[in-house]
């Protein structure tokens, strides 16, 4: 009762909170890139677009503090027996998150924020691009933090304690530059890159559409048609960049956790040339419960790069859940063990990914299409298109989030398979989710806080909405005065940094 209360909390949380984090991570260096060109060029149009967005990056990152705070908090109260066990490793990257990232990236926001007319020009764009490298790096340490969860590499076991220890030095820098870690990290990066510059696109192309059906062809030209352009651009860019990623990550994916990809690519008897799974015909996976594609080979070369022979073999959960069992026990504190993750979940979690990653690659060509040369669209349809698909990044990133953290169950520290067959399994850096919750929190104590959060987050949900949606549409002044010369503090010993934005 009490593991699957403590799971339904960190995952409502977490995704509430994965909601904002990757627009932050995106919208920064885009932001950071706009202020840019207007420093080299010193074209107001593009200080203009730099602040417009960049009121709508302060909100989410104040909001995205906000509910990230909870998040830590959770491993010393609902998983107090996950963080006895590999709190010396785990904590490592989360305190330099903290202590590095965090601060590089909130001390320079703070500068860009009411900084303008006090600091040079110089500086002032260069506090956007410290604060949005602090945002990429916190996302690297949070991944290796994650990434040592879905594969244990640099740590040692110690029969002692019982726990789990970094392998000294080394063992940290295994843990932080894992292939893992660097996978997941391209590949979130990439996905934070679509979200934001399908932000960016929806909003201009809404207003470039909105300002031509006023007859004002002026903002519509010198403004929302470069904003779209760069948006649309950014999102052709990192939609191939994030299929790329997500192809080389999903083939790491199943040589370090095969459960989680067999059952997100619905395998259940393993063999060669496998063809693409569609859908389902049940919860649970079968024999012939899985509709397919009928290509040969297709899912095989997705995952091996080969279509057909021996090369080509995946392993189905049938034969994954005898060696998992020979390995590590048919049945654990008297109760059997299901080590293949919900296959449901996991299989379409997958696909709904894949499919909006493809979605938005096709809108970028769409929107790029529609703004070529001196094209200037007035079709509303075309606006509502853009502003009603922006969240489809959005949803993309949930769903690769759940397939992660659900497809690693029943794990909550994934063995490494290489150690299978070779190592006592007493030996080895695991742990089951199950071994990992807290003994002495009452399932009344999670389900009240787990009620206080939802209430609290949708709360925090509703006003980020709100916000994002008036500053969206209150768009650019365009005659306001842009005052940008520093401050001259020997003229005026008094003067006072203010907020800008």
């Amino acid at each position: 009762m009490n593991v699957d209360l403590a799971r339904w909390q960190f995952g409502i949380t977490t995704v509430y909170h994965f909601l904002l984090v990757p627009l932050t991570i995106g919208l920064s260096p885009l932001v950071a890139v706009m202020q840019t060109r207007w420093l080299k060029s010193g074209d107001q149009r593009w200080l203009r677009l730099s602040e417009f967005f960049g009121k709508i990056l302060l909100i989410n990152f104040a909001l995205g503090v906000a509910t990230g705070i909870v998040q830590e908090f959770q491993f010393g109260m609902n998983w107090s027996q996950y963080s006895l066990f590999v709190g010396d490793i785990f904590g490592a990257p989360l305190a330099f998150e903290a202590l590095l990232a965090f601060f590089l990236e909130s001390v320079f926001l703070g500068v860009w924020i009411f900084g303008r007319g006090r600091v040079s020009p110089k500086a002032h764009t260069a506090s956007i691009w410290l604060a949005a490298l602090g945002t990429n790096i916190s996302a690297l340490f949070i991944l290796a933090a994650n990434s040592f969860m879905q594969h244990p590499v640099g740590a040692v076991f110690n029969p002692e304690t019982g726990r789990a220890e970094l392998d000294g030095m080394g063992g940290f820098l295994k843990v932080i530059f894992s292939p893992t870690t660097l996978y997941a990290f391209a590949h979130t990066i990439t996905a934070s890159l679509l979200v934001a510059g399908s932000l960016i696109a929806g909003i201009s192309l809404w207003w470039l559409v909105r300002r031509m059906n006023a007859g004002d062809t002026a903002e519509a030209t010198n403004y929302w048609k470069p904003a779209a352009h760069f948006g649309l651009v950014t999102m052709l860019v990192s939609s191939l960049l994030v299929i790329g990623t997500g192809h080389f990550m999903g083939q790491h994916v199943g040589e370090i956790q095969p459960t989680k990809m067999s059952a997100a690519m619905g395998i259940y008897e393993g063999g060669e040339a496998h063809p693409l799974g569609l859908a389902l015909t049940s919860t649970e996976l079968g024999p012939d419960s899985v509709i397919t594609l009928p290509i040969p080979g297709l899912e095989s070369f997705a995952a091996t790069n080969h279509f057909s022979g021996p090369d080509s073999y995946i392993p189905g959960t049938k034969d994954l859940q005898e060696q998992f069992a020979k390995q590590f026990g048919a049945e654990v504190n008297g109760m059997p063990v299901n080590y293949i993750p919900n296959v449901f979940v996991s299989f379409y979690s997958f696909r709904i990914m894949m499919g909006l990653g493809f979605a938005s690659f096709i809108l970028s060509i769409v929107g790029l299409a529609a703004i070529k040369g001196d094209k200037l669209p007035t079709s509303k349809g075309l606006a509502k298109l853009f502003i009603w698909t922006i969240p489809f990044p959005y949803i993309a990133s949930i769903f690769g989030w759940i397939l992660t953290e659900m497809g690693r169950q029943p794990w909550v520290v994934y063995p490494i398979v290489a150690e299978m067959g070779v190592k006592d399994s007493n030996q080895m850096v695991k742990l089951l989710t199950e071994n990992a919750v807290s003994p002495t929190v009452l399932s009344a104590e999670i389900v009240i806080s787990m009620l206080a959060f939802t209430l609290l987050y949708a709360a925090l949900g509703i006003v980020w909405f709100l916000l994002v949606k008036r500053y969206a549409k209150e768009g650019i002044n365009t005659n306001a005065d842009y005052e940008v010369k520093p401050v001259d503090l020997k003229a005026e010993p008094n003067a006072t940094l203010s907020f800008n934005y």
